[in-house]
């Protein structure tokens, strides 16, 4: 195996656990291509790692800190261990709740690898060279740890590779969609034409939440793509939802979607930008709900991103009736927590709204954050009531 030695006292971040190497951290690299499999020596040469070569500022992305072979079992082994995980959270393909993250990326010590399950379906997301190549080993890992209970594996690489040349394939099976369940509700969902791999799974315990405190309410669902909240407030007995998204594709599903669920007297989908929508609106609602795109997803976007929180928010909270709730969500990893709630006070500050916060909300235990790499916390959201 090709080795790359770090500077002298580079390994201290190894040491911590942390999953990405530098490019400044390396003293000497053996010349490669992106996705080869390497070995990390510290400055005296020990044993550090072993990683795939990514391009860009990280040019190291640690699979393994220990001396290993990277062979079909070192991937059962790693699939296995993601299946306890899920397992121990009672999510399960056959379930009423059979919609989960089997593996997600640095959370579950895999970086650049994003695999979703959607009942019968596992569909893979490779984010990096090196995960990209490992995909048919990836592939088997799968099939030995489900075995039947998964019949159709799809990858989904293209955009996150960021590379026209690769094509979005089914390495298992060939079914495109499927209506899952989600703590009894349905949704359809297509991994082909869908956002991400079809559906945004890591806000379902912030749904449950929302389904709680819907009984009897009207509901906004902004930013709704395929209605995921709506269905929520509809399954909790709210009495009239309106979900708002700018693509028509995504507000079609939305009604879709509340026609499988048998709810569809209730809700109304509307094709709009939001800002525009809350901008034109007078109408008040017992709960509105903020669940926005990243409005950054690099550090120089950050100032721009704020500014757009706290404008969203504003006038999110002007719609809201007294007494009412704001759910208002953000994923953008470079907007931290701090930075998050000052940019919603400050709204709030502005808008002349009394509020007070009831939760502070994650991303679902099935997108784990490695207490060594931090950065993988990225959504972040509260649950306000408006006075």
């Amino acid at each position: 195996m090709k080795k790359a030695i770090l500077k002298k006292g580079k390994e201290i971040a190894i040491q911590r656990k942390h999953p990405w190497i530098f490019s400044g951290a390396i003293e000497s690299m053996d010349p490669c291509s992106a996705g080869e499999l390497i070995e990390i020596e510290d400055s005296k040469g020990n044993f550090c790692a072993i990683g795939h070569v990514s391009t860009g500022s990280i040019t190291i992305r640690i699979i393994t800190f220990f001396q290993e072979e990277i062979d079909q079992e070192f991937w059962n082994r790693r699939l296995n261990a993601c299946k306890g995980v899920r397992d121990d959270l009672n999510l399960h393909p056959h379930k009423t709740t059979n919609t989960f993250r089997l593996i997600h990326g640095e959370g579950d010590g895999l970086p650049g690898l994003i695999v979703d399950v959607y009942g019968s379906v596992a569909v893979m997301q490779a984010h990096s060279d090196g995960m990209f190549l490992a995909l048919p080993l990836i592939t088997q890992a799968i099939q030995n740890a489900y075995g039947e209970d998964i019949s159709t594996i799809y990858s989904k690489s293209k955009a996150s590779m960021h590379d026209e040349s690769i094509k979005d394939t089914y390495y298992l099976g060939n079914q495109a969609e499927i209506v899952s369940s989600e703590n009894g509700m349905l949704f359809n969902v297509n991994w082909e034409i869908g956002q991400k791999t079809g559906f945004f799974i890591d806000q379902r315990e912030n749904r449950h939440l929302l389904r709680n405190y819907s009984q009897g309410k009207s509901v906004l669902n902004t930013f709704a793509y395929t209605g995921g909240f709506s269905i929520a407030a509809l399954h909790g007995g709210a009495n009239k939802v309106i979900s708002v998204d700018i693509s028509k594709t995504a507000t079609d599903l939305c009604t879709i979607n509340a026609a499988l669920n048998h709810l569809e007297d209730k809700h109304e989908s509307i094709t709009a930008d939001v800002m525009e929508y809350l901008q034109l609106q007078d109408e008040l609602y017992d709960i509105v709900v903020l669940d926005p795109p990243a409005f950054a997803k690099s550090l120089k976007k950050k100032h721009a991103a704020t500014m757009g929180y706290k404008r969203l928010n504003m006038l999110g909270l002007k719609r809201v009736k007294p007494g009412g709730l704001l759910f208002t969500f953000s994923c953008s990893q470079v907007i931290d927590e701090t930075l998050f709630l000052n940019t919603v006070t400050a709204a709030a500050i502005e808008s002349g709204r009394n509020c007070r916060i009831l939760h502070r909300l994650s991303q679902g235990p099935d997108h784990p954050v490695n207490i060594f790499h931090p950065e993988g916390h990225y959504l972040k959201g509260l649950v306000l009531r408006v006075d």
